[in-house]
């Protein structure tokens, strides 16, 4: 008799509305001819009786003689008079040979991909953390995030929204939202938006693909920071764009090699504010020679101004947008880091002309963004409470950026020299030691510490070694335990090397 498994998978195979068309014989040796296809019936395995299966799925026994009669003539089973029915003895249908197993195999074909495809998953996309350890980049606290306000005000959207939060929403994003945006980066950042200018998206990667893919064609030469935030990279690789690395210095981005430049480049992208991965702010009159040349040429500037909320010394910088009277930057912004990672908003300020095109574009990659997360984070900046915990995560963030600072130059001095930054959530360090970058960061997987080596975000020349340690999602405690774990395994480490 079938195991009782093996009967319900029969039972929902019947039971299923998709196969209600079928007879009904046809269904019972579809569902048989599964069982045995995927290797849960075996080669020589005894199928039950017709009388005592017809019993079980509460059909006549004719119905069960004629699937069982269908199986035979098939080469599933072998009836043998006197005896029963029994899973043929075929080699496709052996222990090993099953679906698992064609699975696998077909896995490991190259898939038959798009030019663009197969640049997408040579890239490896960009993968987030789940549960982030010590000391993964760019993860904001969240611990602290006031949950019981935000489920509050979700629950005001709720009762007023009523059913209208379950509908879609607008591509462009819904207006309350968009007109606190615009708000937010015209006073906090010097930009110049309304409401009417901004585009909500579920991240600014989404915003980076969005202008590779509307702005460039495959082919076209783009300038990107040398090193770069790995996400930008990617994206404009996925989209077949000619990336032109630009060094960075202590001021930014050199805006003189893009300037000299004699062939034809179609944009820039750049993080100004913060540069990813040094720290760098882009000086007042390179931003301005870069807007020149922007107005001058019909170039594109991508400024991704992905965590300038949290900035610890200095007055912060006027963004590039509010700055650029020609209209030819697109400013990026993200709620990922200043709030939590699960809210997957995400903003553009586009220029007029580019509004009504982007938002046609965003229809066909996902119709638009939720619309009661987007509703109740609108309530949240209204209310004042976006600037409120922004205020309190500046402080907190900064304390523990200093605590490790200072542990790291107590505890690991023989090999990483901090570089203190003036802002963000992640502190770069070069090496110094005679640990090489790829031992130190296999070192500190080990113990479970997650570090990004820098290296591997350069493009040229011969790039600095170090590594990039984020601090903002992790307590002065945890800090400090993570730091003295990695300090004992470099040691180790450093100990083996010389054996």
């Amino acid at each position: 008799m079938f195991k009782h498994s093996q009967l319900e998978s029969v039972k929902a195979w019947i039971a299923h509305p998709a196969h209600a068309a079928m007879p009904l014989h046809a269904r019972i040796q579809r569902a048989i001819r599964q069982l045995i296809v995927d290797g849960a019936l075996g080669p020589g395995k005894p199928l039950p009786a017709s009388r005592a299966l017809a019993a079980s799925l509460g059909v006549s026994r004719d119905t069960v003689e004629a699937a069982y009669g269908r199986l035979h003539a098939e080469g599933f089973i072998d009836r043998r008079v006197g005896s029963g029915s029994f899973v043929s003895q075929m080699s496709e249908f052996t222990p090993g040979h099953s679906q698992s197993r064609r699975d696998a195999r077909a896995r490991q074909r190259a898939p038959n991909l798009s030019q663009r495809g197969a640049a997408m998953f040579r890239g490896g996309g960009v993968r987030e953390m789940l549960v982030p350890r010590p000391f993964a980049p760019g993860v904001p606290e969240t611990r602290t995030f006031p949950l019981a306000l935000w489920e509050r005000l979700e629950r005001q959207v709720v009762k007023e929204a009523r059913t209208q939060a379950l509908a879609h929403g607008d591509p462009q994003g819904c207006e309350p939202l968009r007109r606190a945006i615009a708000d937010y980066v015209n006073l906090e950042r010097g930009a110049r938006a309304t409401a009417e200018r901004v585009l909500v998206l579920t991240s600014s990667q989404q915003a980076m693909s969005l202008c590779a893919t509307m702005l460039l064609d495959p082919g076209d030469r783009i300038f990107i920071e040398d090193p770069a935030y790995y996400g930008a990279r990617k994206a404009f690789d996925a989209a077949g764009l000619d990336c032109v690395p630009v060094r960075v210095d202590r001021q930014g981005i050199a805006v003189e090699q893009i300037t000299a430049e004699p062939r034809e480049v179609k944009a820039v992208f750049l993080t100004p504010s913060h540069q990813f991965p040094t720290g760098a702010t882009l000086a007042l009159d390179r931003r301005l020679a870069l807007i020149e040349w922007a107005a001058r040429h019909r170039a594109w500037i991508i400024e991704d101004d992905y965590d300038s909320e949290f900035r610890y010394a200095g007055k912060p910088t006027a963004c590039v947008q509010g700055l650029d009277p020609h209209e030819r930057t697109i400013y990026i912004g993200t709620f990922t880091k200043s709030l939590f990672p699960g809210l997957r908003i995400g903003y553009v300020v586009l220029p007029p002309q580019l509004v009504t095109p982007m938002t046609v574009a965003r229809t066909l990659l996902d119709g638009h963004s939720a619309p009661l997360p987007q509703l109740t984070l609108a309530r949240f900046m209204e209310g004042g409470h976006f600037g409120a915990h922004v205020r309190t995560m500046r402080g907190i963030y900064a304390e523990r950026l200093e605590v490790l600072a200072r542990l790291v130059r107590t505890h690991l001095a023989e090999f990483i020299e901090p570089r203190v930054p003036i802002g963000g959530l992640q502190m770069p360090c070069a090496l110094t030691g005679a640990l090489s970058e790829r031992a130190a960061i296999g070192a500190a997987r080990r113990v479970g510490i997650e570090l990004l080596g820098l290296s591997a975000l350069h493009a040229l020349g011969k790039p600095e070694t170090g590594v990039l340690m984020g601090f903002a999602a992790y307590t002065p405690a945890e800090i400090e335990t993570a730091v003295r774990k990695l300090a004992t395994a470099y040691r180790a480490a450093a100990g083996q090397r010389a054996g």
